[in-house]
């Protein structure tokens, strides 16, 4: 049986904004908590106090996604990152996939959607660099559970 692969569009979309909103809400709430008052009446974090926001952003994205093969909206919506062979991602192929998002997210996705819906494996300039794509994992067209046999 030869798989398919499908655009998935409405559910990546979708588990993007999840993902993002799972991310950004403890990153606001940890900017209002630590961050000093600045001189356009918001709060900013400075020096050391950074960190943590892009040591969040590599754990959930980027770590969570090679361990698990999606982060948690994603695996809500029954997605997965595979590479295009159909085999599970390593933490390299999820960084690289991970650090084209500002340039896919920019302009409200634009980019992104359009390299998914013009490209023959439906991916995103960085499931092109890192050689992945995104299946849903409830549909045998696009995916079929490895089994492992017991002997």
């Amino acid at each position: 049986m030869t798989l398919k692969y499908k655009t998935n569009l409405k559910k990546r979309i979708f588990a993007t904004l999840v993902d993002y909103a799972i991310y950004l809400i403890p990153v606001y709430a940890y900017i209002m908590f630590f961050g000093q008052d600045n001189s356009e009446g918001g709060k900013t974090v400075s020096g050391l106090m950074v960190l943590p926001i892009p040591l969040t952003w590599f754990l959930y994205f980027v770590v969570v996604e090679s361990w698990f093969g999606a982060t948690l909206a994603h695996q809500g919506l029954f997605l997965k990152v595979m590479t295009v062979d159909r085999r599970d991602i390593e933490l390299v192929q999820a960084l690289k996939r991970r650090l084209l998002d500002p340039i896919e997210i920019l302009f409200y996705g634009i980019p992104a959607i359009i390299a998914i819906k013009n490209s023959d494996k439906h991916q995103r300039i960085g499931d092109m660099w890192a050689k992945t794509i995104v299946v849903d994992t409830k549909d045998p067209e696009q995916y079929v559970e490895k089994h492992t046999s017991s002997s």
